[in-house]
């Protein structure tokens, strides 16, 4: 992972960069394309911080025909384009290359239908997260899956990586949540995949756009299911002297039959960091805590407490706190939701892993996690969806430093491994991009991988969309044990600068 490399930059298309400028403006206005390089600064990286790469210039559309003209001359000129959205993606899924096309749905930023009756919500692409759920609650109504981003990422690119959140547990990532979506092909075709129904013949191509990250088509409209507000929402706080007794105590709720609509675990250096940052009164003495959030009628979340507080006290908690207000329940996620900024304070940088584990094996990779840090010399917070068993170490470095970097790289290497190993795989939520391509092989065979590429390549034959992310392109399958080149020879790939 240290040295990243990247499709080969086209001389030629840089070449001719003034005249596809003048080209691409037949089809949107001048001032949506940006080609200046103090225009394109902001875009020369997404939330993966540690690459950056300058793109030949940034198209803005505004219509989906627009985006469609564009994709179609493109397509027939042989330029690569990368989509984005609001660019906070934590796998550098957006991260732009020095002869593309960096198609910003920014101004796709319009909620064009909502539907009660349907329960659903018909969005642009560019329409963040927590805005759907703000344009409907005052019909009590919200919209389920909310990454800590919510605020300011986009639901395009909630789909294009199938993001989850701290409700995912109960009530599924966006995957389970959304109901269709317009796209616009390589070569410019628009199309309708889903619709209001819940189930549409044919094969399951709404499943396949989601967690594409960009590889197989552009999103220009979203239509989300949108869910009524339970009647009571309740949270406990829970501390353990240790880490194991907190997994433990996570095993058991869930193999009790208690599905909780969320549950997240942080350790005792996230706590100090968050509770310094947002006060959210978390219990200082614990090594371990556990946020778990129980929602339905009155008499059902009065119920389900007890038995979570009864779990709780058997797997030796050392403290509890159950929500007496909305007002206080909230004040107990402001430091989870906050467990990325907090993490700032501690160190100039900070690189967050994305994997998940079976949730059995919390406490035994969480140890591993302990021992890679004092093996790097890098310390580690951990915070967990641990009721889905996806877990994000918040390794903190300097990015000034290159070779903290390098060690960074291998450290979050090394933990994505662990999750393999331990039955997991290598993304929960952020995706793949290109922090994880070349860990691919760690989960799947070079046969496995094939497949995957050759249906990129039956919507997108020239990998002009986002090409460099989530394949290996240089691989070495362990069970053939020979190094595989993906679809070229190597001096045909290059390698982009980190800063």
């Amino acid at each position: 992972m240290t040295t990243l490399k990247m499709p080969k930059v086209d001389r030629k298309i840089l070449k001719d960069k003034d005249k596809i400028v003048k080209d691409i403006c037949n089809f949107t206005k001048r001032n949506n394309v940006l080609s200046e390089p103090e225009e394109l600064k902001p875009y020369e990286t997404d939330g993966l911080t540690a690459y950056r790469q300058t793109p030949m210039l940034v198209v803005l559309p505004e219509t989906t025909q627009e985006v469609s003209k564009i994709l179609s001359y493109c397509n027939k000129k042989k330029i690569k384009v990368v989509p984005r959205g609001a660019g906070t993606g934590l796998a550098g899924s957006a991260l732009p290359l020095a002869d593309c096309v960096l198609l910003g749905l920014g101004k796709f930023n319009k909620i064009l239908e909502t539907d009660y009756k349907n329960r659903c919500v018909v969005a642009q692409p560019g329409v963040t997260n927590l805005a759907i759920t703000h344009a409907v609650q005052d019909k009590d109504f919200y919209y389920a899956p909310d990454p800590s981003s919510q605020i300011a990422c986009s639901i395009g690119g909630n789909v294009a990586e199938n993001a989850g959140g701290v409700h995912s547990l109960k009530y599924g990532t966006t995957t389970n949540n959304i109901l269709g979506t317009e796209v616009v092909l390589m070569d410019g075709t628009i199309t309708k995949v889903g619709g209001k129904v819940f189930d549409s013949p044919g094969y399951d191509l709404l499943g396949l756009i989601t967690g594409s990250e960009g590889l197989l088509c552009v999103i220009t409209e979203v239509t989300v299911k949108i869910l009524k507000k339970p009647d009571t929402v309740k949270a406990i706080l829970l501390g353990f002297s240790t880490i194991e007794d907190g997994g433990n105590c996570v095993t058991k709720i869930i193999s009790e039959g208690i599905i909780p609509s969320g549950m997240e675990m942080m350790d005792k250096v996230l706590l100090e960091a968050t509770n310094n940052f947002s006060k959210a009164g978390y219990p200082l003495d614990a090594e371990g805590m556990l946020i778990v959030e129980l929602d339905g009628t009155k008499s059902e979340v009065s119920e389900l407490i007890d038995r979570v507080a009864k779990i709780a006290k058997e797997n030796k908690c050392s403290s509890m706190k159950i929500s007496r207000s909305d007002e206080e329940r909230l004040k107990f996620w402001s430091g989870r939701k906050a467990a990325f900024p907090a993490c700032g304070e501690m160190a100039p940088d900070y690189y967050c892993v994305d994997g998940t584990i079976p949730r059995g094996k919390l406490a035994k990779v969480l140890k591993e996690i302990t021992k890679l840090s004092k093996k790097y010399k890098l310390p580690v917070a951990n915070a967990f969806h641990a009721g889905d068993g996806n877990l994000h170490p918040i390794i903190m470095y300097d990015a000034n430093d290159k070779k903290s970097l390098e060690k960074t790289e291998k450290f979050g290497a090394d933990i994505l491994k662990l999750c393999v190993k331990f039955g997991g795989v290598l993304s929960g939520e952020h995706g793949i991009g290109v922090e994880k391509r070349e860990l691919m092989c760690e989960m799947f065979n070079n046969d496995d991988i094939q497949q995957q590429v050759s249906i990129k390549n039956s919507l997108d034959p020239s990998s002009l969309l986002n090409p460099g992310k989530v394949y290996p392109i240089l691989r070495k399958c362990a069970e053939e044990g020979r190094l595989h080149i993906h679809g070229r020879d190597k001096s045909k790939f290059s390698d982009i600068p980190r800063f």
